[in-house]
């Protein structure tokens, strides 16, 4: 059986806590960017949103039937955190991996534009069984 409490516990504290992130917020890090993967005539087409990331932030790795994709927002080198009211922009870092098995990983491109990531990667090329006859001795 449960309770239904139709008020939360108030502590005086908590409210001035609450108003103090609410209100300046707090740097929080990078974490992970929205993918979207669709598959269109044998390629599959990767959509990262990566707003305010350079080119040259962004690594892709691939290895092991692995592809991993990182970035790192760096900070700048002079912080005026005084005079800040609210910051909302993060810096930090992300990293994603994708099984890429089913993919000819030589053959995988990708390019960086207005804060898109965009990947594409064919599919390997489906081989037929190969069948043997073995004669016997």
């Amino acid at each position: 059986m449960f309770r239904i409490t139709p008020y939360k516990s108030f502590d005086l504290l908590d409210v001035f806590r609450d108003f103090e992130n609410d209100f300046f917020g707090s740097e929080m890090p990078v974490t992970t960017c929205k993918t979207d993967i669709r598959e269109e005539n044998g390629i599959y087409f990767l959509e990262a949103e990566m707003p305010g990331f350079n080119k040259e932030d962004i690594k892709i790795d691939i290895e092991d039937g692995k592809m991993c994709l990182s970035a790192e927002r760096k900070t700048e080198s002079e912080t005026q955190k005084g005079n800040y009211i609210r910051r909302e922009r993060s810096y930090g870092t992300f990293k994603r991996s994708f099984n890429i098995e089913s993919i000819d990983a030589d053959k995988i491109e990708a390019e960086y534009k207005n804060g898109v990531l965009m990947v594409s990667m064919p599919k390997k090329e489906e081989q037929a069984p190969k069948s043997k006859r073995l004669e016997i001795n």
